[in-house]
């Protein structure tokens, strides 16, 4: 029974993560040789002010909407 965990920040519509776990269990599933039913997809999600790389918070490093549709290029 495969479990996959997902960290994202915060601020990404139910819509695009419905498409991540569809695509994650479709893709596990065929990899794995097991039936979807036991794929398992946990997403887990951050305030971007809990998260830093490299030292520097990602609210400060990319700002609040980065990531969002239309804020950086996506």
């Amino acid at each position: 029974m495969p479990i996959i965990t997902v960290r994202i920040a915060k601020g990404r519509p139910t819509e695009t993560k419905r498409a991540l776990a569809a695509a994650l269990t479709r893709s596990a599933a065929e990899t794995l040789d097991v039936p979807a039913e036991w794929v398992t997809v946990l997403i887990e999600e951050y305030d971007r002010e809990n998260w830093a790389t490299g030292g520097e918070l990602h609210a400060d490093k990319f700002g609040m909407g980065f990531g969002r549709k239309g804020t950086d290029g996506v």
